[in-house]
């Protein structure tokens, strides 16, 4: 009896965000022509033909309408955490699970550009995103928290720290190469800039974090480790490691040699 419950929440929520994206597109429309400081809920409900209940049914402010997808894109974000292979380095993870954010960025450019420009102008909306950024980094560090590589740094105190600079930095270099987009016009391949970007988290923070911890306690032993002996290189690795990952693991070593 419970099964058919499912696509009835599921329609619930689809017709929820479409909401969310009507009030969000008639509030951009009027903060453009007639001024963010100007425009009222009221107007905002009027134009997109709904009541004021129902506006507040949805957003708890008009600067919140602007913002329309997160509260679903963090979702998604968190579902990749969650269907993540236990094999796939902790920072590879939070790196996919960023570009959720990304991805519902560049569904819409022009919406994007404009939502940009008003968020450059208008403080108040620059504050609610910041506060929505904050809620990726509060997610991603929690994530490497979890899997961090104890073997990897002896001093236990050192775990928080990392997890939390390591999630900042994938959530900075997400926010560096989107705002770069954003004022190019949202013209390019913002995947493609957007790995560039993360190649160099992962070689600035890429070890530390194991992969998904077994029993609740130990982490698991890394996909791949390469070791120095003399003047060769020795590298361990279970045959479902990717090859970038095998290679990440030598260049790591090359560096430190």
């Amino acid at each position: 009896m419970t099964q058919p419950a499912k696509p009835a929440r599921t329609a619930a929520s689809s017709q929820r965000l479409k909401m969310r994206r009507e009030l969000a597109a008639a509030a951009m429309e009027l903060f453009a022509t007639k001024g963010y400081e100007e425009t009222t809920v009221d107007e905002i409900a009027a134009a997109a033909g709904v009541a004021r209940r129902t506006f507040f049914r949805h957003f708890r402010s008009k600067e919140e309408a602007i913002f329309p997808d997160h509260d679903d894109t963090l979702e998604r974000a968190r579902a990749v955490l969650d269907a993540a292979p236990a094999h796939e380095n902790p920072l590879d993870t939070v790196c996919q699970g960023i570009k959720e954010v990304m991805r519902m960025y560049a569904a819409s450019p022009a919406v994007s550009v404009e939502r940009y420009r008003l968020t450059r102008e208008v403080p108040a909306l620059r504050e609610r995103e910041i506060a929505s950024v904050a809620r990726y980094e509060r997610l991603f560090t929690r994530y490497l928290l979890g899997h961090f590589d104890e073997a990897a740094h002896h001093d236990g105190d050192d775990d928080p720290l990392l997890a939390e600079v390591a999630a900042s930095a994938v959530v900075t270099a997400h926010n560096h190469v989107l705002r770069r987009w954003l004022r190019g016009g949202a013209v390019g391949d913002v995947e493609a800039q957007l790995d560039r970007a993360f190649a160099i988290v992962r070689q600035t923070f890429g070890t530390g974090f194991g992969a998904s911890r077994t029993d609740g306690t130990a982490p698991a032993a890394p996909a791949a480790r390469t070791s120095e002996r003399g003047e060769v290189l020795v590298t361990v690795a279970r045959t479902d490691t990717p090859l970038e990952e095998i290679m990440r693991s030598i260049e790591l070593t090359l560096r430190r040699a």
